[in-house]
């Protein structure tokens, strides 16, 4: 291992793992992470759970249980979910009083299938916030236009929000907007705002994964010579946004009565083109007071080899924005690609939880008790 993961660290990049199963924590292994290779949080979502516990036989005796008390399939992985997200949370609690607050964190999503339905939303935040029933929980809800309003009001209830599957800088900074005037709700209801906080999941290895295709297909040497861009400038201009949003008039006003920045976050930091270094979306998105929640894989590679050489991202607005250009000079429409992106987003993870709602109901049959 190198030092490159507490270089990043010390480089104001806090490094969380897309990761979590019962067997990580009974293991050791999540409280390892945290203690030598510099984790401080947790993201999951549906397919990390479907994968969680379609493997192995970490949750027999739960499920079990829950068989014999012929609980619904839904309430059942309610109940496995937010377990393993509360033992995780304890296991990084010492992180968390030691950053005050600020890292230990672990992340749970609402049902997916809410992700176009502003209500039930906040109805299912509130529910998973009470269930988990721990201070560094983030309760993730999906940057769709029915999510924004969910956002404001969850924040405004002074419940801590990851927002994810943000890929638009437009979108990006309506999600911003939507933390901001939640922050003011919950001023105004007289809450402590120091306790409030807040992620922004900008995704980026899609965004090359989907542009790259469109050059591929153009084929011409400038088409290809683009290719790996896209998602690294699209992150650096979100991280800009960031920046402008976070030093106005408004954010002043909340900053001064004890609110906390939203943070951006890097998700889908795994490098998906086999062409590329494993390690692309970490050492190239390097800046003060932001997340890259890594799989295990990039974790490793980055402890193996990253190459981390201070901030890789305030520097590069202009070329950021002229790749963009570029890109779209070619006839690639940024608006078509992120909406496409997003809406495939909320469909994979609507098919991840069906196929979690089918397995663990093939479980909890399995694992029923004969009746007496």
């Amino acid at each position: 291992m190198t030092d490159a993961l507490k270089r990043l660290s010390d480089e104001g990049v806090a490094i969380w793992l897309d990761d979590l199963s019962r067997q990580r924590i009974t293991s050791g292994n999540l409280a390892e992470l945290i203690d030598q290779q510099h984790v401080v949080g947790v993201t999951t979502n549906p397919s990390i759970f479907q994968k969680a516990i379609s493997d192995g036989h970490g949750y027999d005796q739960q499920v079990a249980d829950l068989a014999a008390r012929k609980v619904t399939v839904e309430e059942a992985i309610r109940m496995i979910t937010t377990a393993d997200v509360r033992d995780a949370a304890d296991i990084l609690r010492p992180v968390f009083d030691a950053t005050g607050g600020q890292d230990g964190r672990v992340s749970i999503e609402v049902d997916p299938r809410l992700a176009h339905h502003t209500t039930p939303t906040i109805a299912e935040a509130k529910q998973l916030a009470w269930l988990v029933d721990r201070p560094n929980t983030l309760i993730k809800i999906p940057a769709t236009k029915a999510g924004l309003p969910a956002i404001t009001e969850v924040i405004g209830l002074g419940i801590s929000v990851n927002v994810t599957l943000i890929f638009s800088l437009e979108r990006y900074r309506e999600v911003m907007d939507a933390y901001l005037a939640g922050l003011e709700k919950a001023k105004a209801a007289g809450l402590d705002l120091s306790l409030i906080r807040s992620v922004a999941s900008f995704f980026v290895s899609r965004v090359d994964s989907e542009i790259d295709k469109r050059l591929e297909k153009i084929g011409t040497d400038e088409a290809k010579g683009l290719k790996g861009k896209a998602a690294l400038a699209n992150a650096r201009l979100a991280y800009e946004a960031y920046e402008e949003v976070f030093s106005s008039e408004r954010w002043a006003a909340l900053d001064k009565a004890g609110a906390n920045k939203q943070r951006p976050l890097w998700a889908s930091t795994g490098v998906k083109d086999p062409t590329y270094k494993d390690t692309l979306y970490v050492d190239e998105l390097v800046a003060p007071g932001t997340v890259n929640t890594m799989p295990e894989a990039t974790l490793e590679a980055t402890g193996d080899h990253g190459q981390i050489t201070g901030d890789t991202v305030r520097g590069g607005y202009a070329a950021a924005r002229a790749d963009l250009d570029a890109v779209a000079a070619l006839g690639i429409s940024y608006d078509e690609v992120v909406q496409l992106l997003e809406d495939e987003g909320v469909e994979k993870f609507e098919a991840s939880w069906n196929d979690l709602l089918k397995s663990t109901e093939a479980e909890l049959k399995r694992l029923a008790p004969s009746e007496g």
